[in-house]
C-alpha cells in the first residue's frame, strides 16, 4: 500500500483568522450581541403587553359607558312612567347656589316633574339647608307659587336639621311647614361679608395699585380702605333685599305669623319656638306628612341626583377647575 492509499489523514491545522470571524458572525453570537438580542426581545414583549392593556382598558371603558347609558335611560324612562297616587318629594339640601345640588336649575326641573305627574297628590319639600343666594332662592320660591296655582296642588315643607335664611325663603312658598322640635329655623336676614387688608398692607409696607375706569369700579375692594359712601350704598342694597325677604315671609305665612321685634332680625330659633312664633305650623317628618296629611303613604323622589357617570367625569377631569375660587364672593347671601 502506498502513502496515497493510507486511511489515516494528517491532523488539520488551525483555521485561518478570516474563517474564524465568519464562523463567529454566522454561528455563536458574541456576549454583546446576546445582550442586545435580550434587550430587543424585552422591549418587544413590553410593547405587546402595553398594547394588550390598552385594548383591555378601551374595551372596559366602552362597556362601562354602555352600562351607564343604559342605567341613565332606564332611570329617565322610570321617572316618566305613569305612577299611582303618591307623595312627590323634592329635596332642598345644602347651599342654595348656582351649580350646587340645590340650585334653581335643579330644583325647578324636579318641581315641574313632580307637579306634572298626575299621580302626585301633593309635593313635599324636604329641607336641610343653611341658605345661600337670594336670587336662586327667589327663583325657586316664585316657581313654586306659579306651579301651585297652575296645577292646584298643595305644597308642604318638612324641615330636618336646618331651614335658615334662603332655605326659609323657599319654605315660605309652602302651604304648611312641618319641623322637628330641635330643628333650626329662621335667620330672616341678608348679609354681605368679606375681609379688609388695608391696615395690614400698610404695616407691611405693601402698596396697593388699583387702576379703574369708573368712580366706584373698585367697590368693596378688600385691599383698599372702606369708603363711607360705598358702605352706605351697600347697606341700602342689603336693606332692599331684606325688605323683599320680609314681604315674602309675610305673604306666605299670613295671619299665622306672630311678629316680634326679633322676627326679621336675622336670629334663628328651634322648631319648637318656630311653631309658637308662627314660622312653622306643626311637628312632623316626611313619613308623617305623607301618611297623615297628604294621605298618600308612597313617596316618590323627584330630586335630580348626580349619577355615576357624572361622578366619574368629575373625578377624571371633566370638571377640572370646579373647585377654583368662586367669583364675586362678596355678593349678598341669605345665610
Amino acid at each position: 500500500m502506498n502513502e496515497h492509499d493510507s486511511p489515516v489523514s494528517a491532523p488539520a491545522g488551525p483555521p485561518e483568522p478570516r474563517a474564524a470571524v465568519a464562523t463567529a458572525a454566522a454561528g455563536t453570537p458574541t456576549a454583546e450581541q446576546a445582550l442586545l438580542a435580550q434587550l430587543a426581545k424585552a422591549y418587544i414583549d413590553e410593547r405587546r403587553r402595553e398594547r394588550r392593556w390598552r385594548i383591555f382598558f378601551r374595551l372596559a371603558w366602552l362597556l362601562l359607558a354602555a352600562a351607564l347609558l343604559a342605567m341613565t335611560l332606564s332611570q329617565r324612562f322610570a321617572a316618566t312612567a305613569p305612577s299611582g297616587p303618591h307623595t312627590a318629594l323634592v329635596d332642598v339640601r345644602g347651599e342654595i347656589a348656582v351649580e350646587a345640588e340645590a340650585s334653581a336649575e335643579n330644583l325647578l326641573s324636579a318641581l315641574r316633574s313632580a307637579f306634572e305627574d298626575q299621580g302626585a297628590q301633593a309635593v313635599v319639600l324636604r329641607i336641610n339647608s343653611p341658605g345661600g343666594s337670594p336670587v336662586q332662592a327667589g327663583i325657586v320660591h316664585d316657581e313654586i307659587r306659579r306651579l301651585k296655582a297652575k296645577h292646584q296642588k298643595r305644597v308642604y315643607a318638612v324641615v330636618e336639621e336646618v331651614c335658615a335664611s334662603g332655605a326659609y325663603y323657599i319654605a315660605a312658598a309652602a302651604d304648611e311647614i312641618y319641623v322637628d322640635k330641635a330643628s333650626i329655623v329662621g335667620s330672616i336676614g341678608v348679609l354681605m361679608d368679606g375681609f379688609g387688608f388695608a391696615g395690614l398692607m400698610q404695616k407691611l409696607g405693601v402698596e396697593r395699585r388699583l387702576l379703574a375706569a369708573g368712580e366706584h369700579k373698585g367697590f368693596l375692594d378688600p385691599f383698599s380702605p372702606m369708603d363711607e359712601e360705598e358702605k352706605a350704598y351697600a347697606q341700602e342694597m342689603l336693606e332692599q333685599i331684606h325688605a323683599q325677604f320680609i314681604n315674602v315671609v309675610r305673604e306666605g305665612r299670613g295671619k299665622r305669623l306672630k311678629e316680634t321685634p326679633n322676627t326679621f332680625s336675622g336670629l334663628f330659633w328651634t322648631g319648637e319656638q318656630a311653631v309658637v312664633m308662627g314660622l312653622a305650623d306643626d311637628f312632623g317628618s316626611l313619613d308623617y306628612v305623607a301618611r297623615e296629611v297628604v294621605k298618600a303613604e308612597e313617596v316618590i323622589d323627584y330630586t335630580p341626583r348626580e349619577n355615576v357617570a357624572e361622578r366619574l367625569a368629575k373625578r377624571f377631569g371633566a370638571a377640572v377647575g370646579e373647585g377654583a375660587v368662586k367669583a364675586l364672593r362678596a355678593l349678598p347671601s341669605l345665610r
